[in-house]
């Protein structure tokens, strides 16, 4: 098959009281009977799509995974929301989930652990040669924080507004590895990284390494992964047909022998952050042309870049459609500031998450 050929989501969950909204440490009881895993408090949950070709597919297989959670958590008076945050996360006590890895994480970092009550969208592109899927996530690392300010849903954090439309991002950017990808071009180059990070205990296996685009620790894909959860299922495809329109075009340039992109990790890193203060609400940061610009010019450049991949696939206008509703509707850290009050937030979040 062909790179691009194959896509998958993994969405991230909160579990929380269907009725005050706070955060509940049940995850093991809705997973009984569900198909979904655990993450790594007590009040997360995570699904993963089938390996699809299609989004009309992919949409459908997120759609059940989400009714089957919304169903089983109704059961015992709880509901799921598919959003970087809530404003109890980082305040509400919790414990990880009982799992010998996540119970080593805890008692090596300590507060950073405690404080990651968040959660991600996280996208599947079938890439099968490793080398290539290296040299990808430096081709696409310019454009992920114009995919982060498109799914930004985290603006409450222990209780507070943070004033950020990813506070999920500020969190998880605490981790040591974590961040734009760094300048590598071959699956050698990036073993040799994770095995010296391994053996000097800063991680314990390769499956924290969680750089916001990465090779998949156990698949044959590239793992765009800098997005925060999206409580609307259409932001969720929008991300995917991006995410995969990035990682096509990619290919092609490299197959093409077009030179690797130049960009300094400051700048990278800087980006990012701009995205997850503001998202689409301000300017973001143009890494090549080492410029700030609007964040709907930012957008419109990367569809323009995307273009070629999403009409060879016949998404082109399924693309554009989803990006009007979200442009239409705005991010969910916008829509969730007009709230009342934080319990508002939150059940909004639910209806919406149970919606798709």
């Amino acid at each position: 098959m062909s790179v691009g050929d194959t896509i998958g989501v993994e969405e991230e969950f909160h579990v929380v009281d269907a009725e005050t909204g706070e955060l509940k440490p049940a995850a093991r009881r809705v997973l009984r009977g569900v198909d979904a895993e655990p993450e790594l408090h007590r009040s997360m949950v995570e699904t993963a799509s089938a390996v699809r070709t299609e989004l009309t597919a992919l949409r459908a297989d997120l759609v059940d995974k989400r009714r089957a959670l919304v169903a089983a958590s109704g059961r015992l008076g709880l509901a799921i929301v598919a959003a970087g945050t809530v404003p109890g996360s980082g305040s509400t006590p919790s414990r990880v989930y009982p799992d010998e890895r996540y119970e080593r994480m805890a008692q090596e970092y300590r507060q950073l652990v405690d404080e990651q009550q968040v959660a991600a969208c996280q996208v599947q592109v079938g890439v099968a040669d490793k080398d290539l899927a290296v040299r990808i996530t430096r081709r696409i690392r310019e454009w992920l924080p114009t995919l982060l300010a498109l799914s930004v849903s985290s603006p409450y954090f222990a209780g507070l507004d943070t004033g950020y439309a990813s506070y999920r991002t500020v969190v998880s950017s605490r981790w040591p590895t974590v961040g734009p990808p760094p300048d590598l071009d071959s699956a050698a180059q990036y073993e040799r990284v994770v095995a010296t990070l391994v053996d000097s205990g800063v991680i314990s296996d390769a499956g924290m390494v969680y750089f916001d685009a990465r090779p998949s620790a156990r698949y044959p894909t590239v793992e765009v992964r800098v997005a925060d959860s999206c409580p609307n299922i259409d932001d969720v495809v929008l991300l995917a047909a991006l995410a995969r329109g990035l990682v096509t075009v990619a290919a092609e340039e490299d197959a093409a022998g077009r030179a690797l992109p130049e960009a300094p990790q400051v700048l990278l890193r800087a980006a990012t952050w701009r995205a997850a203060r503001s998202g689409l609400s301000g300017h973001l940061v143009d890494p090549a042309t080492r410029s700030a610009v609007p964040a709907g010019v930012r957008i419109d450049a990367l569809l323009s870049h995307v273009r070629p991949a999403l009409e060879a696939r016949g998404e082109w206008d399924t693309a554009l459609e989803l990006l009007d509703g979200l442009r239409g509707r705005g991010t969910s850290a916008t829509r969730q500031r007009r709230a009342a009050s934080h319990r508002e937030v939150v059940l909004a979040l639910v209806d919406e998450t149970a919606r798709g």
